[in-house]
C-alpha cells in the first residue's frame, strides 16, 4: 500500500494525449482551451461616451464660470449603433450623445445629462448652457482601454465559464481550438447491483454510474454506460479492455470487485494485460484499495474505485479528477482554505477525505464543520455536505481553528 502523495506523484507520470478539435465559442462551456487566445480588435473599438449627454470640445470651458457662462449650440445627436458625424466642429458647439455613441473628432469630453440646462427651453432646446470648466476626456470610453489588439483574452489550459463566453462574443472570436473530452466507458460490478427501483434487502440500486455521469459537464469528460458486470463476468471485463485499446475510449473506470473477496476480479484481470504504471490500495479513508493502471504502449488507462457509493465519490474527485485535469493541460486546483470548528482525530499515517459543511461566520472567514457520520456506508452525511475536507496524512489529531484544505464536490477549484 502507498501513500496518497505517491500515488498522485505515479499519476502525473502516466499521462495518455487527448487530441484537439475546433468548436464554436459559444458552446465552449467546461471545455479546456488548448491554444492562447488572442483579440483580433480593439475593444472598445473607438472613443465612446460613458453617459448620456452632451460631448462638447474641453478646451472652449477654460474660462468659463458662473459669472461668465457661454451657450454650445445643439448641431447633431448621437446614438449607439450609427456613424459619427463627420464634419468640421466649431467653437461652443455641442452634440447631443447617448451611452456608447461614438464621440465626434472635434470633442473629448461628455457632460451627462444630468447636469445639461437647455436654452431656450427643454423643450425646444437650441443650445445647452455651460457656467463652469469641464475636464478633458470625462466620461469617455478610450478605444482599446480594455483590450488592445494581440492582447491575451484567455490562456491556453483555462476551463472555460460563462464569462469568458461573453468575452469571446464581444469580441468577434467565433471558432476556437480546445481539448477532446476524455470518453470514459463506466462500469459497476456484483451480483447485488440493480437498476430497478423496487428491490429486495440483497440487493443495492445501481447509484455509482448516475453519480459519475451527473459529473461530466462540470468535470470534463464524455460518460458512456458500460452497464453491470456480474460477479461471472471476468471475460466479458477482459474483452472490454482489449476493444477500449482499439477504440476510442480513452479511460475505464470500475465500481467494485477490487479487493480480496472470491469474486473481487478486477485487479487480477487488469494485470493480465501489460502495464507501465500500477498502483493497488493507498493509505486513504474512504477508498483503501482503489486501482490505477495504464496500459503499457498505450494511451489507455483504468481506475477500479471501490463499490461503496461514498467511496467511489472520493476515489473519483481526488484520483480521477486530478488526473484528467493533468492530461487536458489544465493546472493543479488549489483548495479553499477554511477554519475548522470542531476537533477532528484520525490514523497518522492515512490521508481522510472528510464531508464536510462549509459556511461563513458573523466575520466572514470560511469555517469547516466535519460531519458526524464518517463511516463509507452513510450517504446522509454526503447529502448534507457541501464540501470535502482533506485531512492529510503526518497529523493524528486536528484541533478547532486548524486551516485545512477543502475541494468543491461538484465543482472544480480552478480559476
Amino acid at each position: 500500500m502507498i501513500s496518497y502523495l505517491r500515488s498522485q506523484q505515479i499519476l502525473k507520470k502516466a499521462p495518455i494525449k487527448i487530441g484537439d478539435e475546433i468548436i464554436n465559442s459559444e458552446n465552449s462551456l467546461n471545455r479546456v482551451l488548448s491554444l492562447n487566445i488572442f483579440s483580433k480588435h480593439n475593444y472598445p473599438a473607438a472613443n465612446n461616451a460613458a453617459f448620456d449627454g452632451f460631448a462638447i470640445n474641453s478646451r472652449d470651458t477654460k474660462f468659463l464660470n458662473k459669472k461668465s457662462p457661454q451657450k454650445f449650440k445643439i448641431i447633431g445627436s448621437m446614438i449607439a449603433g450609427t456613424k459619427p458625424i463627420k464634419k468640421m466642429i466649431k467653437k461652443f458647439e455641442t452634440v447631443e450623445i447617448m451611452t456608447g455613441g461614438i464621440v465626434p473628432k472635434g470633442f473629448d469630453t461628455i457632460i451627462p445629462i444630468e447636469q445639461i440646462v437647455f436654452y431656450p427651453n427643454k423643450d425646444n432646446p437650441k443650445y445647452i448652457i455651460v457656467d463652469k470648466k469641464v475636464n478633458k476626456h470625462q466620461h469617455v470610453r478610450f478605444l482599446g482601454s480594455d483590450y488592445k489588439k494581440n492582447d491575451v483574452i484567455i490562456k491556453k489550459g483555462v476551463v472555460i465559464h460563462s464569462n469568458h463566453i461573453l468575452a469571446l462574443k464581444t469580441l468577434g472570436i467565433k471558432k476556437i481550438k480546445v481539448k477532446k473530452k476524455p470518453n470514459i466507458l463506466f462500469f459497476s460490478t456484483g451480483n447485488e447491483i440493480s437498476n430497478s427501483e423496487n428491490i429486495p434487502a440483497w440487493k443495492v440500486r445501481n447509484s455509482n454510474g448516475p453519480y459519475i455521469k451527473s459529473l461530466n459537464e462540470n468535470f470534463l469528460f464524455n460518460f458512456i454506460n458500460g452497464g453491470i458486470l456480474r460477479d461471472n463476468h471476468s471475460l466479458i471485463f477482459k474483452n472490454q479492455i482489449k476493444k477500449m485499446i482499439r477504440s476510442k475510449i480513452d479511460i475505464i473506470i470500475t465500481s467494485g470487485a477490487i479487493s480480496a473477496g472470491k469474486f473481487d476480479f478486477i485487479p487480477n484481470i487488469i494485470k493480465t494485460f501489460k502495464l507501465s504504471n500500477y498502483f493497488k490500495g493507498v493509505e486513504i479513508k474512504p477508498g483503501k484499495p482503489v486501482i490505477f493502471a495504464k496500459i503499457r504502449g498505450k494511451h489507455k488507462v483504468l481506475f477500479g474505485l471501490p463499490g461503496n457509493p461514498i467511496s467511489t465519490a472520493a476515489c473519483y474527485r481526488f484520483f480521477v479528477n486530478p488526473y484528467l485535469l493533468n492530461i487536458l493541460g489544465v493546472e493543479p486546483e488549489k483548495p479553499i482554505k477554511a477554519v475548522l470548528k470542531n476537533n477532528y482525530i484520525k490514523k497518522k499515517h492515512m490521508t481522510h477525505f472528510v464531508k464536510a459543511k462549509l459556511n461563513t461566520s458573523s466575520s466572514g472567514a470560511l469555517q469547516l464543520e466535519a460531519l458526524k457520520g464518517q463511516d463509507s456506508f452513510k450517504i446522509k452525511p454526503f447529502a448534507q455536505s457541501n464540501i470535502w475536507a482533506v485531512f492529510p496524512a503526518g497529523r493524528q489529531k486536528f484541533k478547532k481553528g486548524d486551516i485545512i484544505d477543502c475541494f468543491f464536490p461538484n465543482y472544480l477549484n480552478t480559476i
